[in-house]
């Protein structure tokens, strides 16, 4: 749900330090705002009348990337809304609540509400939010774990017990209502490829979300890979599901109308939205927020795009971050190869970004539910029968 009225990238960060934290909220105009939600939910809603399995919603903060800094309010709506989609709140940045008990409450109000459609992802939340809230970024990793221990215990665990943590102490947990879906819904994680993130997920039987749309896809497939050994290593079974990529999509009639189409509003996406995550160190990544072994890939992935070749035209430079854009027979064979090559049994596909335009992401998403994704679903299921994967 990004704000669309800023100032294209170069004019935008020649006068801004970025979109994030700092961004003076005297550029948001409310009356736009509202004319914003009902586009943005309307589009949510139009996903369920046109066969997609699912909705996402997440959780930002100050800033003009993302309009949602309570996406449990908007996927409250949803479950009125829609009546088949899942519901996927990815997520509620849990080391920002205090207590987390408040997501167990909620989430469990969404999933009785929506008859059992949730899928709950619970987040570490971007770096930029520990500057917004000041909460103390070193203290992310461990008190997110311990945060996401308390939750499931809340929806899990007869109450009232006593919880005893680093970081939480509760004499009392004890949640009404409890989540529809028994012992839990499915929780999600998302990630930008931290092995401890990866490893994590795989132990608790969580889904691991790649969050690569910033990056050229075989970032994500470094991923992938490591989530398959982890599995390996854990002697667990693959559940494709349980693997996911989010990616930018964009489709129209000819792979040459897409790029022109898409490009200045990736272009507004990736430069003005996202410059929060690549402009200024203060704003992208506070210091401790992230592991080591992370933040040495990725700088890496960084500096590869940076100093990588430089694509001959125009249509290679925007496929090279965003290979999903193009015709649906282009866009469809490339994600089936993705999805049979990476075992992707979950896409979350970014489907309005920047500052594309309704019609353009009304065209676009039409195309994908009924030119690709039933092309992908047939293949894939033969593929992953063949692999003795559900």
């Amino acid at each position: 749900m990004p704000w669309p009225h800023l100032a294209a990238p170069r004019e935008f960060l020649a006068a801004n330090e970025a979109a994030w934290v700092t961004l003076s909220n005297a550029n948001y105009d409310p009356a736009l705002g509202k004319a914003l939600y009902d586009r943005y939910i309307s589009e949510l809603v139009e996903a369920e009348e046109l066969g997609l399995d699912g909705v996402v919603v997440n959780e930002h903060h100050q800033n003009a990337y993302g309009l949602m800094p309570s996406p449990n309010l908007v996927a409250a709506a949803l479950t009125r809304e829609t009546s088949r989609v899942k519901i996927c709140v990815l997520g509620n940045a849990l080391p920002l609540y205090n207590p987390p008990t408040r997501v167990a409450e909620e989430m469990a109000m969404l999933d009785v509400m929506s008859g059992g459609r949730l899928i709950a992802g619970l987040v570490v939340g971007g770096g930029p939010e520990y500057y917004s809230t000041n909460v103390n970024p070193t203290d992310a990793r461990p008190r997110f774990r311990e945060a996401v221990d308390l939750v499931i215990q809340a929806w899990t665990r007869p109450g009232p017990f006593a919880f005893d943590g680093e970081f939480y102490q509760l004499p009392y947990v004890n949640p009404w209502p409890r989540p529809l879906q028994q012992p839990h819904p499915p929780v999600w994680i998302p990630g930008l490829g931290s092995p401890s993130t990866i490893t994590y997920c795989v132990e608790h039987g969580f889904g691991y979300m790649g969050v690569a749309y910033y990056a050229p896809p075989e970032t994500f497939a470094r991923q992938a890979v490591a989530y398959h050994e982890a599995v390996t290593a854990s002697g667990r079974t693959f559940d494709p599901e349980l693997l996911g990529w989010l990616t930018t999509v964009y489709v129209a009639e000819t792979d040459e109308q897409a790029v022109e189409e898409a490009a200045p509003h990736l272009a507004y996406f990736q430069g003005t939205l996202a410059a929060g995550f690549v402009g200024p160190g203060k704003v992208w990544m506070p210091p401790g927020y992230i592991d080591p072994p992370a933040l040495v890939q990725f700088l890496a992935d960084l500096r590869g795009m940076v100093q990588g070749q430089r694509p001959p035209d125009a249509a290679a430079a925007v496929w090279k971050r965003s290979p999903l854009i193009g015709s649906p027979k282009t866009v469809r064979e490339r994600l089936l190869t993705y999805v049979n090559e990476l075992g992707l049994g979950t896409v979350l596909a970014l489907l309005q970004f920047g500052s594309l335009p309704a019609d353009l992401t009304a065209r676009s998403t039409r195309l994908y539910a009924t030119e690709v994704v039933p092309f992908v679903r047939e293949h894939a299921e033969k593929h992953f029968a063949a692999k003795g994967w559900e």
